[in-house]
């Protein structure tokens, strides 16, 4: 995906900045709304407006809507068109509770996208959704979780895609291609010192992870310190306690990985690093599932066995 998702918000207000001093009113869709070319379900079906998709507003005639929207399937295309939609279920900033309502049918289909035979494209439906709260509403108490979300989504599709290719096993990360981080780094600008914002900041770390380890300790060592980095710089964040459980499963990898490049002294540092960022888990956060999970890796270090590789004693 790529930003041409929402491009055509700027086309509009190009439009409209060119149409001397005419008014256009901004709305988004809740459900599909199928487009014709005159105010009559009788005339030509130019396409579908998608959930969550903006729609300019240039005119009214009884319960028909004249707009401008993008028509296009997929999500990295546009196809502007104008035409005419039935005036229902497009929400506009003048609706009560407008924000609520957009981010109400985009939590709906989020949880449809996760349905093992949910509304095909719903995850899509839900990522514009939560974009167009923050983007029509961006004073909202919601807009910051909107705008996380919808960058969360859009990170995972783009993720899943990096993921099934054969680049992905490659041992440095600039090798398999950059996951786009351009709307994660717009939740830290937009809404700096927040939950979301900290979630965003733990999310681009993917693009620094290897690929596969190939065995050798470069990758580990790398990755646990940018986890360690984290930990440091946001100290409140909800992902504290992942993220260094993050580094002390490395630390407790990499045991096994300087064994095999006969550093013995490097082993033994490692399993002091991982024994004790795993037991500050465990005791500055002994209610969640890292501290359960530290937990239990320290008693497998303890016990010297193996956390990485395939030994088997």
């Amino acid at each position: 995906m790529t930003r041409k998702i929402l491009l055509f918000s700027a086309v509009f207000f190009l439009f409209a900045a060119a149409a001397s001093a005419a008014e256009y009113t901004r709305g988004a869709c809740v459900r599909v709304a199928p487009m014709y070319l005159s105010p009559s379900t009788d005339s030509a079906h130019l396409g579908d407006v998608s959930r969550g998709r903006e729609v300019i507003i240039m005119e009214k005639s009884r319960e028909w809507l004249h707009v401008q929207a993008n028509l296009a399937i997929k999500p990295t295309e546009e196809r502007i068109v104008s035409g005419w939609i039935i005036d229902k279920g497009i929400v506009l900033p003048t609706n009560p509770d407008s924000a609520k309502i957009l981010y109400g049918e985009a939590v709906d289909s989020e949880d449809e996208a996760s349905r093992r035979r949910g509304r095909r494209g719903a995850d899509l439906d839900a990522l514009r959704l939560y974009y167009r709260v923050y983007d029509m509403f961006p004073t909202s108490p919601l807009a910051g979780e909107a705008l996380y979300r919808a960058a969360d989504i859009r990170w995972q599709l783009e993720k899943a895609d990096i993921m099934t290719k054969p680049s992905a096993q490659e041992q440095d990360a600039y090798l398999r291609g950059e996951i786009d981080p351009e709307w994660m780094k717009l939740v830290m600008k937009k809404f700096p010192g927040t939950k979301w914002a900290d979630l965003a900041a733990f999310t681009v770390l993917d693009n620094k992870l290897c690929g596969d380890w190939k065995g050798a300790s470069r990758c580990p060592e790398k990755e646990a310190d940018i986890y360690e980095k984290f930990a440091n710089e946001h100290p409140q964040s909800a992902k504290t306690p992942e993220a260094l459980y993050d580094a002390a499963w490395r630390y407790s990898a990499l045991i096994e990985i300087y064994k095999s490049e006969d550093t013995p002294k490097k082993s033994d540092e490692a399993r002091t690093k991982a024994l004790n960022l795993a037991q500050k888990v465990a005791s500055q956060f002994p209610d969640s599932d890292w501290g359960a999970r530290a937990l239990r890796l320290a008693f497998l270090i303890q016990q010297n066995v193996p956390t990485w590789g395939n030994s088997n004693q």
